[in-house]
């Protein structure tokens, strides 16, 4: 018989996401006025992001065996925090965000390929906020086709489209369409 002790290991990964001693990568996100930087584990954030992996293989190629630095320019600090928690934990808590800030979170996760994350928040956002992205369809819109990877947003915007052409007319964003 076996058991996981996956809550408390998840606590421990992010008890370590806090500890200031044993990091060996820094990673400067945001633009000015609102930069921040991380301290973070490289063989952590390889493994769960494809993207980190080959950015921080290459980095570290160039870098000597020093601590290395990463910068993420497109990526806002308080949207990182989160995905770090998810990068550590596994956890990530959607109640206490706002919706706009949850695609956010799906931007910056798609960017770093995320992939399990960015499925389950487009779900997650198809499933619990369709209102709110009916309202705000332009942005919904032109956000899922800035990417190949958002593809049930994609569905859900040409869906949406097709039920209800006469809200998409209508709407204030119409001619910003692409």
């Amino acid at each position: 018989m076996s058991k996981q002790f996956l809550s408390k290991l998840s606590q421990n990964y992010i008890e370590l996401l806090d500890d200031d001693e044993y990091y060996d990568i820094t990673i400067e996100v945001g633009k000015d006025p609102t930069v921040k930087i991380f301290r973070a584990h490289m063989n952590i954030l390889c493994y769960r992001s494809p993207y980190l992996r080959r950015v921080l293989t290459s980095n570290k190629n160039n870098n000597n065996g020093g601590l290395s630095h990463l910068k993420l320019p497109n990526i806002l600090p308080e949207i990182f925090q989160i995905l770090l928690k998810y990068i550590y934990g596994g956890n990530l808590l959607l109640s206490e965000q706002d919706t706009s800030d949850i695609l956010k979170v799906l931007v910056a996760a798609d960017e770093l390929q995320l992939d399990e994350l960015v499925d389950y928040l487009q779900t997650y956002l198809i499933e619990k906020k369709s209102s709110w992205m009916e309202q705000r369809f332009e942005l919904i819109h032109r956000t899922s086709f800035q990417s190949n990877h958002l593809l049930n947003l994609q569905k859900f915007c040409t869906d949406f489209m097709t039920k209800f052409p006469e809200k998409v007319f209508k709407s204030l964003d119409f001619a910003s369409l692409p």
